[in-house]
């Protein structure tokens, strides 16, 4: 199936070899003066222009100049690999040069959003806009050979126009056009269709793609012919930042956008698109957002607001359907799991797509599998590799517990005293003492006093203390043991308290223990511990419990029940209970049970209650009778509290249960979210990374083969591209990592290397050409711009099969068609220009090929761009994929638009048809 997507990719290959052989023939026939069919004589004042070599910018000319045919044929082989080995060295720089700007684009900063509650929450966004950053910086990575071809060609060869560099912009802006958006029609799978999500964005770079070679038109053949005036240069330069902000504006919809409601329809007679005011639409406007999200019930919501919601529930759904799939694995698996799919499944950057193509071509692998492997990895020897805690070397000596209760006809309560850390074989002593709360030695409890002694070995000791027994009615009361003066001593015999070492035992927080005494005369107050609790929605079951104080006598029946607040029962957000809670006689604290149903919400604010009901008593003979005869004041007193003994309820009958998302989910929503930021994937942290990544072979591999993310053994394919490129690989590991200054670093240093490799090139390709007897802007057409290309063939590719939308596939086309007149030719001129100005003098331009092969195009452009914008017909389904058929047929247009293109740019290069 594969071989068969690639057919027309192939079999535009093989044309384009057999344009080559043909080139290569005529070029022999010109040398030996054979030419079978005369040129005409036309417009075109390079028709009697000569093919000898020239001195590069840095090649010198290769001598003798007029070498035999064997040495002619040798040179061409030799400057041919030359070529090919010099398009992958900048491929893999360009690979180094997107990851930076996939660095810098993908900055982020936290803002403040107000929801309609007033409600605040913090969150990230980019900083950069997408569409800015796709015209930017992206299209800058994307078409930075080109740009630079042009720039270097003028300055290298004394700010001369020379052909090689704008023909390269006008070829590889055919080539992408027609061939790259031809590949991504075709390797569709059958039955799905790709469209353009952010078309206002797409209408705007078309336009501006077309425009920019009428423009580049009008300059040669119109203003002034054969002349390129400085306004010219500079107001092509110029148009670059407007067409940003243009497209900026389409993709915002500010202005006019923002104010008004708009309805889209399709007509049903001509399929076109049409834009109509109206009230707010119910569905999803033809850019995929919903129409004016800027509004909802009247309030400004922020669209980063939306998008980080978006984010949200995209990463809950990946992760509840894992954990549905995958019930056997732990939490840490589905993450992993979840952040590979996440990364394999969302929009992705161009520059991703070209730093995925680069490396999956040159033997460096998949790096999202890479990516995936290196975390699990890291993952597994976190758990492994657990640090130790730190020996202790002093020992602390503490409470633990250090609260106690019991009831007051218990005799006697135990307190434990315990030893951590440092010489356990050391003795230890220390004293402790009782010490007056609401409880009174003498009345309450025993005083007591003493020295606790922890032998050689022992970690833990206990003690009594003797607690007094009444029959009157009392409320709850406490006192305290602390713990003081600690000794250590080397052997057994009591130390002397003269001659202590330095300390080797401390004591340590609690040193305090809080004892209390429940009383047991009458039948007790039941009670909540608080009036609100909180809890998450993945505790499962709940506990809560109920407290019986102020007494402890008789078998007490308590009623309790769940009644619903916004959190709903009955299984929805918490299972219904109710029921009696049974205290037995002294028995002081009962659990209730709730469970609590987890729909792993990321933010979630549910209450319901939980009630206690009046208490009633079993066997009312168990409460002591008070005698009738008459009694002091301390008596009464005594009276009429014991008289308030019967079971009530207490301060907190009534509980709110205030149901909350579980903290652990939403962290783990949150990191997740952060690490699918490729900006961590294609980024580098260290010159040992590089290093290592650079003599490391991986195995290519499309992102869809499984959704752990796995790597697989490297094949044969992957070992030699990676040998022929290896030397490259450790070269541009010396380019500083994107980590370093924000991912700047690397992007001026990659961009120097780009500029010397493309001077490098230019020379390579005219030397190539007037070997042949190709003329640079024939050699530019076909050779240097497919060269150029390939990697964002590749790219364009992988997007156009992995992307839910064609933007990146075909929009971003467009956008570098435009990007590469406005800057490649822009500033390339707008140098120039100044230059001769400054001496006095006008900059020349020949405008035969050029203006013939830029009015070729652009009727081709329009051509193309039409039928895509047919293709948005129900019957296509869209720009890209559609009927096997459909698609076929496209396919083939676009490439024989290309070979229309090659052929007739060629022919009018040579005079075998009229140009300008």
């Amino acid at each position: 199936m594969a071989w068969l997507r690639l057919q027309p990719v192939t079999s535009a290959f093989l044309r384009f070899g057999l344009i080559t052989f043909v080139l290569f023939l005529h070029g022999l026939q010109v040398d030996a003066g054979t030419g079978a069919i005369p040129p005409i004589t036309g417009q075109n004042d390079t028709c009697s222009g000569s093919s000898e070599c020239k001195e590069g910018v840095i090649l010198p000319i290769w001598y003798p100049e007029n070498p035999s045919l064997g040495d002619k044929i040798a040179r061409v082989i030799v400057y041919f690999v030359a070529l090919i080995y010099m398009f992958l060295g900048v491929s893999i720089i360009a690979d180094r040069f997107m990851a930076s700007i996939e660095v810098i684009t993908s900055q982020e900063k936290e803002i403040t959003i107000k929801k309609s509650n007033g409600e605040t929450i913090t969150t990230t966004i980019r900083v950069w806009n997408e569409t800015v950053s796709n015209l930017t910086l992206m299209a800058l990575g994307s078409s930075a050979p080109e740009i630079l071809l042009s720039l270097i060609e003028v300055c290298g060869h004394g700010f001369v126009a020379g052909d090689l560099g704008p023909s390269t912009i006008v070829g590889s802006a055919a080539f992408n056009m027609f061939i790259i958006i031809a590949i991504c029609v075709y390797v569709i799978p059958d039955g799905e269709t790709r469209k353009i999500k952010h078309l206002r964005v797409f209408f705007v770079t078309a336009a501006w793609s077309i425009f920019a070679y009428i423009w580049l038109y009008m300059i040669l053949a119109v203003f002034s012919p054969g002349v390129v005036q400085v306004w010219e240069g500079l107001l092509t330069l110029f148009f670059f930042p407007v067409c940003v902000i243009l497209a900026w504006i389409a993709d915002r919809k500010l202005f006019l956008y923002k104010y008004m409601h708009k309805r889209y329809r399709t007509d049903k007679h001509r399929g076109i698109i049409i834009e109509t005011e109206g009230d707010h639409p119910k569905g999803i406007e033809m850019d995929g957002k919903m129409m004016n999200s800027h509004f909802l019930d009247g309030n400004l919501v922020p669209m980063e607001g939306k998008e980080v919601d978006e984010s949200r529930k995209e990463m809950i759904r990946i992760l509840k359907d894992l954990k549905q799939k995958h019930p056997e694995k732990d939490l840490d698996q589905l993450v992993e799991m979840a952040n590979y799919y996440a990364l394999s499944h969302q929009q992705k950057s161009r520059a991703f797509y070209r730093i995925q193509a680069t490396r999956m071509m040159t033997g460096a692998g998949n790096i999202l599998k890479k990516h995936a492997a290196e975390q699990a990895k890291r993952s597994t020897s976190l758990h492994e590799v657990r640090p130790e805690e730190p020996e202790e070397f002093i020992s602390k000596i503490y409470f633990d517990p250090c609260s106690y209760q019991c009831l007051e006809n218990c005799g006697a309560v135990l307190l434990t005293i315990v030893r951590k850390g440092g010489d356990v074989s050391k003795t230890i002593y220390v004293d402790y003492k009782t010490e007056d709360g609401s409880a009174n030695a003498g009345a309450d409890y025993e005083f007591t006093e003493g020295t606790v002694v922890l032998k050689s070995g022992e970690t833990q000791k206990e003690f009594s203390i003797g607690i007094i027994d009444d029959d009157i009615f009392e409320e709850d009361e406490h006192f305290f043991v602390r713990l003081s003066n600690l000794r250590v001593v080397e052997t057994d015999e009591p130390p002397d308290l003269n001659k202590l070492p330095y300390p080797k035992a401390i004591l340590a927080s609690p040193c305090v223990a809080t004892v209390t005494i429940l009383d047991d005369d009458h039948a007790g107050i039941f009670t909540f511990e608080c009036d609100v609790i909180h809890v998450s929605e993945s505790i499962g079951v709940m506990e809560v419990k109920v407290l019986r104080t102020s007494g402890a006598r008789g078998t007490v029946i308590v009623p309790f029940r769940t009644v619903e607040g916004t959190a709903k029962g009955g299984g929805e957000d918490f299972e219904d209970a109710y029921g009696e809670l049974e205290f037995k006689n002294d028995e002081t604290v009962k659990t209730i049970h709730i469970k609590v149903i987890d729909d792993e919400e990321y933010e979630k604010n549910k209450t319901f209650f939980l009630e206690l009901m009046g208490p009633r008593m079993v066997d009312m003979s168990l409460q002591k009778e008070v005698s009738e005869r008459k009694l002091t004041m301390e008596e009464e007193e005594a009276k009429r509290i014991a008289e308030m003994g019967k079971p009530i309820l207490g301060e907190h009958p009534k509980l709110e249960v205030i149901v909350e998302e579980s903290y652990e989910f939403k962290s783990t929503v949150d990191k997740l979210i952060k690490k699918t930021n490729l900006a961590l994937v294609v980024g580098t942290h260290s010159w040992r990374d590089q290093f290592m990544e650079a003599i490391t072979v991986s195995a290519a591999g499309d992102e869809d083969e499984d959704e752990s993310g796995e790597e697989r053994l490297p094949s044969c394919f992957d070992y030699v591209m990676h040998f022929l490129t290896v030397f490259w690989k450790v070269l541009f590991a010396c380019v500083p990592p994107t980590e370093y200054c924000n991912g700047w670093a690397c992007f001026i240093v990659s961009i120097m290397i780009i500029g010397m490799l493309t001077a490098v090139i230019g020379d390579l390709a005219s030397h190539f050409g007037c070997t042949i007897g190709l003329k640079d802007s024939v050699t530019a057409v076909v050779f240097v711009a497919f060269g150029t290309s390939v990697p964002d063939t590749f790219a364009s590719k992988a997007a156009a099969v992995q992307d839910m939308y064609a933007d990146a596939s075909i929009g971003n086309v467009t956008g570098s068609n435009a990007v590469n007149v406005f800057l490649g030719i822009g500033l390339a001129w707008s140098v120039a220009a100044i230059y001769w100005a400054s001496k006095g003098q006008e900059f020349h331009v020949s405008a035969g090929t050029l203006a013939f092969s830029v009015t070729l195009f652009t009727i081709f452009a329009f051509v193309c761009i039409s039928i895509l914008l047919y293709r948005r017909r129900p019957h296509f389904g869209g720009e890209l994929g559609g009927p096997k058929g459909c698609r076929l047929a496209t396919t083939l247009l676009f490439v024989s638009l290309w070979l229309l293109y090659i052929l007739f740019a060629t022919l009018e290069a040579y005079c075998y048809i009229r140009g300008f």
